[in-house]
C-alpha cells in the first residue's frame, strides 16, 4: 500500500485517469470487440495509448526509488591543523560513491558519535571544552535531518572529565554514556523528546592501577556498552585491566551489578567490547596485549566469566609496535572482526554460537595506517574502516559464507578520520 501511495503521490491524479482510461478501452476491445467505435479509437489512439503506458511505468519505478532510504556515513576526527570537524557524506550504493555533503565544524576534534535507536539524532563527543574554565570535554546533541542527513546543532553538556573518547547510547533510547580515559571515569545524561541533553545524571570515579607503569599509571575508560535490554552496560577500563558491569536506573543513576566486573589478563588493557546478537557471549578487545578475551553472560545479572583468549596476530608477525582498537560482529553473529594499529589489519574469527569459542579465518589489511574505528554494513555487504594516519576511510566487500574480506575500491579522503558510522534515513 506504501508503493501504491507513494505513485500517486508522485504521478498525480491526471497522469492515473490517463492510465485508468487506457484500462478500460483494453477491456471493452477485450470483451466487445464489435463496438466498431471502441476499435477505431483504440486504433487511432494506439501512440497515445503506448506514450501513457510508457509514461506511467516510468513514474511508477521513479516512485520505487523514491523509497530506497538515503544512505549516509558520518566521520569523526581528532584535532589537526587539515580536519574541519564532522563530516558528513552520502552513500550511493549503487555505483559505490561517496559524496561530501556537509562538515559540522562546533567542537575540536569531535572523535566519536553514535545514532539515537530512533534514528532522529547523533551524539558526538569532543576532548574541547565548552567551558573557558574548565578542562573537561563535550558532548554534543544533534538532529538529523531525514531527508539530508546533515546536521544542525540541538544542544551541549560538559563530559563531567578529561579525554573524552567514547560516546554510546542505551538501546531503549533513554541515555547517553560517555567515557573520559583522561580522568579515568564515565557520565550518563538523560535524552530529553526532543533530542536535547540534561546535565549529567550520574558521574562514577574509577579507581586503581595496572601493572604497565606507563600506560596503566591511573584508571583509563575507554568505552561503555550496554545489554540488549539496556538493564546493564560493561565499561571497559583499560587502566585499571577491569570490565566493570553497573546496573542502569530508570531515573540514569548506575550502581554496581551484582558482580560488579570481570578482571581481564593483568597488563592486557581492555579497551572496547562487542555482545554477540544471542547475547549469550561478549568478547573484549585488549589493546596492549592485542588479544580478544571471550566470556560467557548471565542475563540474569549481567556477570561475564571469560572462556577463552586469542591473539590478533598472524603467528609470524614479531613486530612488538601493534595495538587493538575497535570490535564489531557481522550482523549475522557468524564472524567477529577486530582491528590492530601496527600490523594495520583487521583480523576475522568465526564464531561458534553454542560455545562462543573463536577460530581464526584471516587477516585483511586495511589500505592505511591506525586503524582507529571500524563498522560493519547493516546490509551486511561492506566492512569500512577509519585510517588515522592516512586520513582515509576505507570499504572492504565482505564475503558472507567465509566472512572474509576484499577490497572494495570505495575510498574517502578525511583527514585523521578516526571513527565511522552508518546511518540509513526514514
Amino acid at each position: 500500500m506504501k508503493m501504491f501511495g507513494c505513485c500517486f503521490h508522485y504521478i498525480g491524479a491526471e497522469g492515473l485517469a490517463v492510465y485508468l482510461f487506457f484500462v478500460i478501452l483494453n477491456y471493452i476491445n477485450s470483451n466487445h470487440p464489435t463496438w466498431n467505435l471502441s476499435i477505431m479509437i483504440s486504433k487511432n489512439l494506439f501512440p497515445i495509448s503506448l506514450f501513457a503506458c510508457i509514461f506511467f511505468v516510468a513514474q511508477f519505478l521513479s516512485c520505487a526509488s523514491q523509497l530506497v532510504p538515503k544512505e549516509i556515513f558520518y566521520v569523526g576526527t581528532f584535532a589537526d591543523q587539515d580536519s574541519q570537524g564532522l563530516y558528513v557524506f552520502e552513500f550511493d550504493r549503487s555505483n559505490g560513491e561517496l559524496n561530501q555533503i556537509q562538515t559540522v565544524s562546533d567542537r575540536e576534534g569531535p572523535s566519536f558519535q553514535a545514532i539515537h535507536p530512533d534514528g532522529n539524532f547523533l551524539y558526538s563527543i569532543s576532548g574541547e571544552s565548552m567551558d573557558p574554565d574548565s578542562n573537561h570535554g563535550t558532548v554534543s546533541a544533534y538532529r538529523i535531518d531525514q531527508s539530508t542527513g546533515k546536521l544542525s546543532i540541538i544542544n551541549e553538556q560538559s563530559a563531567e572529565g578529561q579525554g573524552a573518547c567514547h560516546v554510546s547510547i542505551d538501546p531503549r533510547g533513554r541515555f547517553v554514556y560517555v567515557s573520559n580515559y583522561s580522568e579515568g571515569n564515565l557520565s550518563v545524561y538523560s535524552i530529553n523528546q526532543d533530542g536535547s541533553l540534561e546535565e549529567a545524571s550520574d558521574v562514577v570515579q574509577h579507581e586503581g592501577h595496572g601493572p604497565n607503569e606507563n600506560r596503566q599509571n591511573s584508571p583509563h575508560m575507554h568505552s561503555i556498552i550496554p545489554s540488549e535490554d539496556g538493564k546493564f552496560i560493561y565499561a571497559s577500563d583499560l587502566g585499571i585491566d577491569k570490565v566493570m558491569i553497573y546496573e542502569v536506573s530508570d531515573s540514569g543513576t548506575l550502581t554496581p551489578a551484582e558482580v560488579p566486573y570481570v578482571e581481564n589478563t593483568p597488563g592486557s588493557g581492555p579497551r572496547h567490547f562487542a555482545i554477540h546478537p544471542n547475547g549469550n557471549f561478549a568478547y573484549s578487545a585488549e589493546e596492549l596485549s592485542y588479544t580478544v578475551a571471550a566470556f560467557s553472560v548471565d542475563k540474569r545479572n549481567g556477570a561475564l566469566s571469560q572462556i577463552q583468549r586469542v591473539s590478533m596476530l598472524p603467528d609470524d608477525y614479531q613486530n612488538p609496535n601493534n595495538s587493538a582498537a575497535d570490535i564489531h560482529f557481522s550482523p549475522d553473529g557468524k564472524y567477529l572482526y577486530a582491528s590492530n594499529r601496527g600490523h594495520d589489519s583487521i583480523v576475522i574469527y568465526s564464531v561458534d554460537p553454542s560455545t562462543g569459542f573463536l577460530s581464526l579465518s584471516g587477516h585483511e589489511p586495511t589500505r592505511g595506517g591506525h586503524p582507529r574505528n571500524f563498522g560493519v554494513d547493516q546490509k551486511g555487504e561492506y566492512l569500512f574502516v577509519a585510517n588515522r594516519d592516512d586520513n582515509n576511510v576505507v570499504f572492504f566487500n565482505k564475503d558472507n559464507e567465509s566472512g572474509l574480506l576484499e577490497y572494495a575500491g570505495i575510498e574517502a579522503i578525511v583527514p585523521k578520520a578516526v571513527c565511522v558510522t552508518q546511518h540509513f534515513l526514514k
